[in-house]
């Protein structure tokens, strides 16, 4: 009742500590920032000088004494220091001591998260001026976020696939029935149109340009007769100047193939896995697409051709760990039910 009463007083956060984003959520008042999960440090005594948006624009282009990173890889923290500074400086922004009381903190985190790291993320939410601290696993928020009925006796599966990861996992009572994770998602696919590009058209492009190009023209299954095209801007691998070359919608399609089929082969097994009574509830309930993953085209359209399941792509798959973690703010019997102990 106590601490009840101290939420009534505090401006409760939420936060989704993603690979490629994070976004932080208000009790009241929604999602109030989302910005890269990037960094920008001095080389020589590692102080921070950005975060956020302002890091993301030196990606590529930071002299010699200026190191821009992302903190968190392949959906593990990767710099506990850095992964730190992030967090408070996010927390510290939205907050800002606007109230007498410090907030209660609730924080979504990759499934794979160690104890160790599960401690990093905790000292930098109590350094910025947490009252308390709970983490949720991020799949178990996605569920929440997208309104899937986790507290009831049926089976639901909800996929997550976010910057560095996918998580796939089959919730019922509250509780994980069966999860798995692989360390492929977004960043694998930008990674893979980098090495097409240089190797089929001998051009140098960057992570954010190959992130674009995805987001533009990238698809998993071909939806329609449209065969899109875009004009890219690189380096000449053999004359080392610059150069533009159009690439379509296809030679997309093949350079992600491979890191597409892991994410389906990822839910085959999960659902191989899956107890046969909550299989059968999947059949009917179907397989709920969350993460920013989600929105790339005909990915639904693939997995239901491989899984013969019905698949939908959440309303907002973006935010859904992000609205799964501030759902919970105002239920604390559930908060305590769905923390990692």
């Amino acid at each position: 009742m106590f601490q009840k009463i101290l939420g009534w007083f505090s401006s409760d956060l939420a936060v989704d500590l993603g690979t490629a984003n994070t976004l932080v959520y208000v009790r009241g008042r929604g999602i109030v920032s989302n910005e890269p999960s990037v960094v920008a440090v001095m080389k020589n005594n590692g102080r921070v000088i950005a975060v956020g948006a302002e890091a993301q624009k030196m990606l590529g282009r930071t002299p010699a004494d200026i190191i821009a990173m992302r903190p968190l890889k392949d959906g593990v923290i990767a710099d506990f220091d850095k992964t730190g500074e992030m967090l408070k400086y996010f927390i510290r922004k939205v907050h800002n001591r606007k109230s007498f009381i410090s907030p209660r903190i609730v924080v979504g985190v990759p499934s794979g998260i160690t104890q160790v790291e599960q401690r990093a993320v905790k000292d930098a939410a109590q350094a910025s001026g947490a009252r308390e601290i709970y983490l949720i696993e991020e799949p178990m928020a996605a569920a929440i976020g997208v309104g899937m009925p986790i507290g009831e006796p049926f089976g639901n599966m909800i996929v997550d696939i976010g910057g560095g990861t996918t998580d796939v996992a089959v919730i019922s009572l509250h509780g994980v029935v069966y999860s798995k994770a692989v360390n492929v998602g977004g960043d694998k696919m930008d990674e893979a149109v980098v090495s097409y590009i240089k190797n089929k058209s001998r051009i140098l492009i960057g992570d954010r340009t190959a992130e674009f190009i995805k987001r533009q023209i990238g698809s998993a299954y071909k939806v329609d007769n449209e065969n899109r095209t875009m004009d890219i801007k690189g380096r000449d691998l053999v004359s080392g100047i610059p150069k533009t070359v159009t690439i379509n919608e296809d030679e997309i399609r093949e350079a992600i193939h491979e890191s597409v089929m892991v994410i389906i082969n990822t839910i085959k097994v999960a659902l191989e896995n899956t107890p046969p009574e909550l299989a059968s509830d999947i059949v009917d309930r179907g397989i709920v697409l969350a993460g920013g993953g989600a929105l790339l085209r005909g990915l639904d359209v693939l997995l239901k051709e491989e899984t013969g399941l019905p698949v939908i792509v959440a309303d907002d798959p973006l935010c859904a760990v992000v609205n799964g973690v501030g759902k919970v703010l105002d239920n604390l019997d559930v908060l305590s039910r769905v923390s990692i102990k």
